[in-house]
């Protein structure tokens, strides 16, 4: 526990955005926390895709939450970014910190979409990193490079893959899915039996005095793996409205064979349909033997704003 207790300062990059607003207060109990991103407020306001920040002091822990997501590229500058943002700025980062100290311990924030998955029950960190997209391979570059770095620096790893974050005002799918409800442009489809592993982003600074300790590589998600029509129900009502409609899949089908037609302005188009009706879920099982953790139910938990 001595290790632990003499963990004090914590640097914490992407701490502007979703998960870093709701995960910070949190940290500030725990650690000495200055924060490094774009944001005016930040205690370094740096862009580490194109710059090695310079860093006057010496951190113990790092949490390397910065990152590109929630985006579909359309050209090959947009593709690019993702691997300036996800692995270059990991470079950068380390750079500077070969400077400034190594940490005792950095804990990265990945992605499950590391896996390449579109469907699938129970996914273990054991299955192979098959990602394709951008997105997924700036992650697992990352991933790859850090897994060296720290291992050469003697410096603990922990890699967690979260699954779809829920939370106040959530960004990504369950943002547009809120959306949608909200504006009552949203159609449930084929009953919305599919399930999906959801993590109430709060789940994560649960996880990070057992990550600073043990390290390692976890899939992290809530045990319901809800299924779309409980997450619509929950979220009509919170917002007041009634639960979406239910088309069959056959009609679903048919619009999305006319949306692969119309573009990327369509809203639904073959690859969305079959994300919104095949399940894909991820195991828990090993984070919650190795360090301890029991994750919050997010039909329980999960509140819009």
């Amino acid at each position: 526990m001595t290790f632990l207790n003499d963990m004090n300062s914590l640097l914490f990059t992407g701490a502007s955005g979703f998960l870093g607003n709701n995960i910070l207060p949190n940290l500030q109990m725990l650690f000495d926390v200055k924060t490094m991103g774009l944001s005016p407020s930040d205690t370094y306001n740096v862009n580490i895709a194109n710059t090695v920040p310079s860093l006057n002091e010496y951190f113990d822990v790092v949490l390397h939450a910065a990152g590109k997501a929630h985006m579909v590229p359309k050209s090959e500058e947009e593709k690019k970014l993702f691997f300036d943002i996800n692995f270059q700025g990991a470079v950068n980062l380390c750079k500077a910190l070969e400077s400034s100290g190594f940490p005792k311990a950095f804990i990265f924030i990945s992605t499950v979409a590391v896996y390449g998955l579109e469907f699938g029950e129970n996914i273990s960190e054991d299955h192979p990193l098959n990602g394709k997209d951008p997105y997924a391979l700036s992650k697992i570059q990352a991933e790859e490079f850090l897994t060296d770095w720290c291992a050469r620096n003697n410096v603990t790893l922990g890699i967690i893959r979260p699954s779809l974050i829920a939370g106040p005002n959530p960004p990504g799918n369950l943002g547009a899915m809120i959306n949608g409800i909200r504006t009552g442009r949203y159609l449930s489809i084929a009953g919305g039996k599919a399930r999906k592993s959801v993590l109430m982003v709060e789940d994560i600074h649960r996880l990070i005095m057992s990550l600073i300790e043990k390290g390692g590589v976890y899939n992290v998600c809530d045990d319901s793996q809800p299924t779309f029509r409980e997450l619509e129900m929950l979220i009509s009502k919170q917002l007041g409205k009634k639960v979406p409609i239910s088309i069959p899949y056959w009609m679903a089908k048919l619009m999305a064979l006319i949306g692969d037609l119309l573009g990327s302005k369509a809203p639904i188009n073959s690859l969305k349909l079959s994300k919104i009706t095949e399940s894909l879920t991820f195991s828990n099982e090993k984070a919650k033997r190795e360090l301890g953790w029991q994750p919050l139910d997010v039909l329980e938990n999960f509140r819009i704003e």
